[in-house]
């Protein structure tokens, strides 16, 4: 099974903790020999769902938005952001230079082509820019590309 993330950045920490479980849970229901989780390994529910694959003992797939992707991720992200690309099993890239909403958008387009189905931490209202969580949402469902929104009840952006 090959399993695409997308999700908000920024979650407070009780709605990652509920996210980070939700993903723990999906995870677990996957013969690990068969996972492949492909990501853009962004800080939040793109790199949870990373980490959390290859602590299942499945592989990482990491698409990478442009050449300039990283530098624009947080600091404190970036260790993480190196330690899951050096575990990536295969690393796809737009051949973008610069890493603004455009190919933020394509890295995403490029995630959904590679994948079964598409998890997608949301809380379901409209993308607050271009290439936002809703726009990733929308193109898998153009695509036929099965989306599994996660949202925790009662939880707040």
């Amino acid at each position: 099974m090959r399993i695409g993330i997308t999700g908000h950045r920024g979650l407070n920490p009780e709605v990652e903790a509920k996210v980070r479980q939700l993903l723990i849970d999906i995870a677990s229901e996957e013969d690990p020999r068969a996972l492949t989780v492909v990501s853009c390994i962004a800080d939040g529910p793109d790199s949870w769902m990373a980490e959390i694959a290859l602590e299942h003992g499945g592989l990482l797939e990491a698409v990478i938005p442009a050449d300039g992707y990283r530098d624009g991720l947080p600091d404190w992200h970036h260790p993480l952001y190196d330690r899951l690309l050096g575990s990536a099993a295969a690393v796809h890239r737009t051949g973008l230079t610069e890493s603004d909403s455009a190919a933020h958008m394509a890295g995403s387009e490029l995630l959904v082509q590679q994948v079964d189905k598409l998890l997608a931490v949301w809380d379901g209202l409209p993308a607050r820019g271009y290439g936002g969580t809703a726009d990733v949402v929308a193109y898998a469902r153009r695509r036929g590309v099965p989306v599994e929104v996660l949202w925790p009840q009662g939880a707040r952006r």
